[in-house]
């Protein structure tokens, strides 16, 4: 029953004059700037695999390099390819922890291009990011 109240006020708001409708989430995830990777420990030092994804239409794996040898925190030469295995793109990664919670930021040609947060998750650093506008 109380599912079906909340429901019903949510369905209500949507016709309050003055209150703009949510869009649906097909729409709003085909129009959205937000990504997402996950970083996992590679066996070789400094290096982290990746899987990413951009909106709903591109994702793949990704390499980066140079990092330390230990933890995720730090700077890193990241490539990401299509998963067609086509390059997509290469940025310098740099991962700064902050307690339990870790800020990733993109650099290319030394000017910032997206940021995101994270967290640890199961041995990985789980990372949501968006694109930083020009």
């Amino acid at each position: 029953m109380k599912s079906f109240l909340i429901a019903a006020l949510l369905t209500g708001a949507a016709f309050v004059p003055g209150i703009t409708p949510v869009a649906l989430a097909s729409e709003a995830s085909a129009a959205s700037n937000i990504g997402f990777a996950l970083y996992t420990k590679s066996p070789s030092p400094g290096t982290l695999n990746a899987i990413w994804m951009y909106g709903i239409n591109y994702r793949g794996p990704g390499i980066a390099t140079g990092g330390p040898k230990e933890g995720f925190a730090g700077k890193y030469h990241v490539r990401y390819f299509y998963e067609s295995g086509e390059f997509s793109d290469e940025y310098e990664l740099v991962i700064e922890k902050n307690g339990d919670v870790y800020k990733a930021s993109w650099i290319t040609k030394g000017k910032l291009s997206a940021v995101g947060v994270g967290m640890v998750v199961e041995n990985s650093l789980a990372v949501g990011w968006r694109r930083v506008d020009d």
